[in-house]
């Protein structure tokens, strides 16, 4: 699925379930594992796994793959891995502690990375 559709997909599912501070970052030049993260915020462990399953069913209904979710039994943070695109639904004290938005931000960007990514290694 195009990258761009799969974000719309995301984003539009963690608004149906009322999630919050919803973010997007494109790391596309940061990692060659994955182009974009979508930060979201749920108020509680029941809200964060309906997130994270209303974001896997939707992109499942469109035809969409989920490689992988994890953390849906503790509820305080969920990850789903869609390839391309890595979701964290998270509670606000565990993004605020993590704080992945300032991590992938100020990440170093390897002029060795940029060059292996344009020779398209």
């Amino acid at each position: 699925m195009e990258l761009r559709k799969l974000q719309k997909i995301v984003i539009a599912a963690l608004e149906d379930v009322k999630g919050r501070e919803i973010e997007t970052l494109d790391t596309a030049h940061l990692t060659p594992l994955f182009e974009r993260i979508v930060i979201a915020c749920g108020d509680s462990n029941r809200q964060v796994r309906a997130l994270a399953r209303n974001v896997a069913d939707k992109v499942r209904e469109a035809g969409g793959e989920i490689l992988s979710i994890e953390g849906e039994e503790a509820g305080e943070w969920v990850l789903l891995d869609l390839g391309d695109l890595v979701v964290h639904v998270m509670q606000p004290e565990a993004r605020r502690y993590y704080n992945l938005e300032e991590l992938w931000r100020d990440a170093p960007v390897s002029s060795d990375l940029l060059i292996r990514r344009r020779a398209g290694s």
